[in-house]
């Protein structure tokens, strides 16, 4: 039997006082998330802010040409559409589902008056976009130092850390639109991984067989960004 999705299995919804939950919660909406979905796209305003639940959202910067590559990922430690209450209503990244579930919005005006009450919710969003900033940077910098093999493990565990099973349903196109390489890179990426025992990838759906020797392949950038979070986040849910 489903368990009904709860706003404290998000981790910033769980971290407000009991002040901020009273007011916040009642005007939380359940959406859900499916695969693909655009929840905000480059340059338009934003009407709600998103906290997923078992959903994960890709930050894409889209070229011109369309070409994209992610720029950061959201799951159940945070929200999309920081830039509404850091002074713009909107973005230049398109937000897109990149794993279905269930996630809960709430309008934009509320979020702004929230935030302008310069309580304790205030600093915990700061203090998520710092991290989400560290994401970005730290995104930048792998793609490109590092190789593709190791894009790929860094990419799986921060997908893994926003899961709470160890598989993914994810297509290697999406993949590689999300990494902004080719498609036969991922493929040969994938196969890679799979060869080494890491992963089992069978037809979009891709399950971590191994996670340590994933961390182990990895770059230092999957580190950097978690030790963030750590930091800055709280660690466990409050009841």
């Amino acid at each position: 039997m489903a368990i009904s999705p709860n706003p404290i299995d998000n981790r910033l919804l769980a971290a407000l006082p009991n002040a901020e939950r009273e007011r916040w919660f009642p005007q939380l909406e359940l959406v859900k998330m499916p695969l693909g979905q655009v929840i905000c796209e480059s340059g338009r305003t934003l009407s709600h802010v998103y906290f997923p639940i078992d959903a994960i959202v890709s930050l894409l910067y889209v070229m011109e040409n369309g070409a994209s590559a992610e720029i950061a990922v959201v799951g159940c430690e945070g929200l999309v559409g920081v830039s509404l209450f850091m002074g713009g209503e909107s973005t230049p990244s398109r937000a897109v589902v990149q794993s279905a579930g269930m996630g809960y919005r709430l309008k934009s005006q509320l979020m702004k008056n929230e935030f302008n009450r310069t309580g304790p919710a205030m600093h915990l969003l700061l203090r998520y976009t710092q991290a989400l900033i560290t994401q970005m940077a730290q995104t930048a910098v792998c793609n490109r130092h590092h190789s593709l093999d190791q894009q790929l493990c860094r990419w799986l565990l921060l997908s893994l850390d926003r899961l709470q099973g160890s598989e993914l349903v994810m297509t290697q196109e999406l993949i590689a639109n999300m990494l902004g390489v080719r498609r036969e890179g991922v493929t040969q990426g994938a196969m890679k991984l799979q060869n080494a025992g890491l992963i089992r990838y069978v037809r979009g759906h891709i399950t971590v067989v191994d996670r340590d020797g994933l961390e182990q392949r990895s770059c230092e950038c999957y580190a950097v960004v978690k030790k963030e979070y750590d930091r800055l986040l709280p660690h466990k849910l409050a009841t």
